[in-house]
Order: structure tokens, then C-alpha cells, then sequence
């Protein structure tokens, strides 16, 4: 059995400025520091800036100039549909047991991508829900070196 506990939500969101100053003004969340991805965005932190875990909301921006960072990284998305709970892009959890869990995914021929985030020193598990909500999965990128290390 696998530990959870809330990592960070995301919302994609054409008004960037807008939706930061709303979250800093009303939660008294900070802006800090965020990798660097191939798309736009601001991460918002609860707490102090020094650790990423504090960073609990991550706000995604469209580059309307270059969507294609986004694209590759995260999907694609009708700008239409990000309105109201539409704009919610992921929901992510911090979590261990990585070998179980693709083990479990395989059996249970859940589709799931994945990707390593070197600064964070996570590897990650994407994946959807029935209901099309992207669900990531952040373990610590030593389980995933570990599992590598076990299949060379």
C-alpha cells in the first residue's frame, strides 16, 4: 500500500496575472520559484519558498505565441473548455511504492505516462481518472534509479 498526500493542484488558466493576484491577494499565497518548463506558468507557495513541497499551487499558462511546450508536455487543451472546474488540470499526490504501482497499473491496463523532473528529484506517473482528470503521481526519483538499476 502505497502513502499519499496532497502535492499541488493546477489549473490552466488564460489569465495568468489575473489569477495569481487572486490567489496572492485572497489565500496570501507567494509566488516562488518554479523549474524551468518548456511552457509559461507561476508556482504559488504556502510557506516558505525553499522547499518545493510548498509549492501548492501551480498555475499553467498558454503561450498563445508557442503552445507546443505545453502541448508536448502536459496535452493539449481547447482553450474553450478552461472555465469553472474545466480549468482544473491535474491533481497531484505525493506518493512511494513505484514498482507496485506500475505493476498494479499493467494489470489493471491503465494507461499511464511518465517522466522524471531532475531539479525536484521526482520521477512522476501520469494518468487519467474515468472521468478524464489527470491524476500525477510524484515519487522520489531514487525509486525510479533503484527499478532502472533492478532491470539492467
Amino acid at each position: 500500500m502505497s502513502n499519499l498526500s496532497l502535492n499541488h493542484f493546477s489549473i490552466r488558466s488564460l489569465e495568468i496575472e489575473k489569477t495569481s493576484e487572486f490567489f496572492s491577494k485572497v489565500l496570501g499565497l507567494t509566488v516562488g520559484p518554479r523549474p524551468d518548463f518548456p511552457f509559461p506558468g507561476v508556482w504559488l507557495y504556502n510557506g516558505a519558498h525553499d522547499s518545493y513541497a510548498n509549492a501548492v499551487l501551480h498555475l499553467i499558462a498558454i503561450d498563445k505565441n508557442d503552445p507546443n511546450g505545453l502541448k508536448k508536455y502536459l496535452g493539449d487543451r481547447d482553450p474553450s473548455s478552461l472555465h469553472g472546474s474545466g480549468a482544473v488540470d491535474h491533481i497531484a499526490f505525493f506518493a512511494n511504492g513505484l514498482e507496485e504501482k506500475i505493476a498494479l497499473l499493467k494489470q489493471l491496463n491503465i494507461p499511464y505516462r511518465e517522466r522524471t523532473v531532475p531539479v525536484l528529484k521526482l520521477h512522476q506517473i501520469f494518468l487519467d481518472d474515468p472521468n478524464g482528470v489527470v491524476i500525477e503521481l510524484n515519487y522520489p526519483a531514487e525509486e525510479k534509479a533503484a527499478l532502472d538499476a533492478k532491470a539492467a
